[in-house]
């Protein structure tokens, strides 16, 4: 009998210490809306922390859970189909995704439409239905239909106006002024013929936008990921590299399965000269593209493969292993249709100088001239095949005549 009444205080200790920690109904009377909700925050914070870790499985069990615990509310929508989203960012050229991310997102303007007619309190609805037509607005450039990309970017920018200058009230809303000041800017820079398209929206301010992405990143919660996925490659667009390195090096410990960030460490490290560091990371995004996990695929697997030969072929002097991994950064180049980019130019180009190097003039030569068809006249990779030609040319020549004396 003593065990029993024991067992029975017990339990009913553990309940009112719960419901003195965390009294989910006390908590929704004392807050208007969810955004600065801090027992949604405590609910949501490990689903989050799934997601960006690609744990997403776990992470749409706890996101359901939302649901049917605010079943009136974007929000549990929004973070679904910011799950799909995700899903998308190691290569945007895969469409797998895309259906399911539209409908979450499409679900959440439709919710956050309601929420603002029905409320008093209009930035909550406003941060989300800017936020899920931003995300529309980002998968349709993507996919350059830029008719829908351009309608998705006016309503995102209508109700961003409307949350403008409340960070005070959340700081989740700061972050939609960052991304436009930063990009309004920059777009126009790097893509003249959009020019005539943002003609009608308000001019930006690339510095201030880059200071409200901080901002976002060291304070908001449900923004505060998505703050750093944008720093880490403007950081990088604007040659801060050390910064770029120390954020996702950062992001990388706390989501050492996310690849983007696990690319972008790698990259980071390369670029700042840390190859040690950057040997490790390849090797390891190697291995997870060999065993088929989560986001780890070709985009990934092109850059780790050309960061490897460099290292074997300029550091270590391996020149099997370097030609070994050029030939991987190639196959992941054409397997993810990148025989346009950067990677794939300087792995030919690092195959025709180890061609060089052993004499092999004829095979140089076919390598220099593949980077001089398909690379852009303007890249680096394009003059130094172009002068390495003519060498190669003066090499075979030198040679031929060394046979004739």
């Amino acid at each position: 009998m003593k065990k029993i009444l024991l067992t029975v205080w017990l339990t009913a200790l553990a309940a009112l210490a719960q419901a003195q920690l965390y009294d989910p109904s006390a908590f929704d009377k004392k807050y208007d809306g969810l955004l600065k909700h801090p027992g949604v925050q405590i609910e949501s914070a490990e689903a989050i922390n799934l997601m960006y870790n690609y744990k997403f499985y776990d992470a749409d069990k706890e996101f359901r859970w939302l649901r049917v615990r605010y079943p009136k509310h974007p929000m549990p929508y929004f973070l679904m189909g910011l799950a799909e989203w995700w899903k998308i960012v190691p290569n945007t050229d895969i469409t797998d995704y895309d259906t399911q991310c539209l409908a979450y997102m499409d679900t959440t303007i439709t919710m956050a439409e309601k929420l603002y007619d029905d409320n008093e309190n209009k930035l909550e609805p406003a941060f989300f239905l800017a936020a899920a037509y931003a995300f529309k607005g980002r998968l349709y450039s993507e996919r350059k239909k830029w008719a829908k990309a351009t309608f998705a970017g006016k309503n995102a920018l209508k109700y961003f106006e409307k949350c403008k200058g409340n960070a005070d009230f959340s700081p989740e809303l700061l972050f939609g002024d960052g991304m436009y000041n930063y990009y309004a800017q920059w777009i126009p820079e790097n893509y003249p013929l959009l020019k005539p398209i943002l003609m009608f929206f308000p001019k930006g301010n690339k510095q201030n936008g880059i200071k409200e992405l901080e901002k976002t990143a060291n304070s908001a919660f449900y923004t505060r990921v998505e703050a750093r996925y944008f720093l880490v490659q403007i950081y990088s667009m604007e040659n801060q590299y050390d910064k770029a390195y120390d954020m996702s090096k950062y992001m990388n410990e706390q989501y050492p399965d996310n690849p983007f960030f696990e690319r972008y460490f790698a990259r980071s490290a390369f670029v700042t000269g840390r190859l040690a560091e950057a040997e490790r990371l390849s090797k390891d995004i190697l291995a997870k593209v060999d065993r088929t996990q989560a986001g780890y695929e070709g985009v990934s697997g092109r850059t780790a493969a050309y960061i490897l030969a460099y290292v074997n072929h300029l550091f270590y002097k391996n020149i099997p292993q370097a030609k070994i991994y050029y030939q991987k950064a190639i196959d992941f180049a054409k397997q993810t249709n990148a025989t346009n980019a950067g990677y794939y130019w300087s792995s030919v180009l690092g195959l025709a100088k180890i061609a060089m190097e052993e004499k092999n003039y004829d095979l140089a030569q076919s390598y220099f001239n593949e980077v001089i068809d398909k690379a852009e006249r303007k890249s680096s990779q394009y003059k130094e095949a172009k002068k390495a030609m003519d060498e190669a040319k003066k090499s075979r020549r030198e040679e031929r005549r060394k046979r004739k004396d």
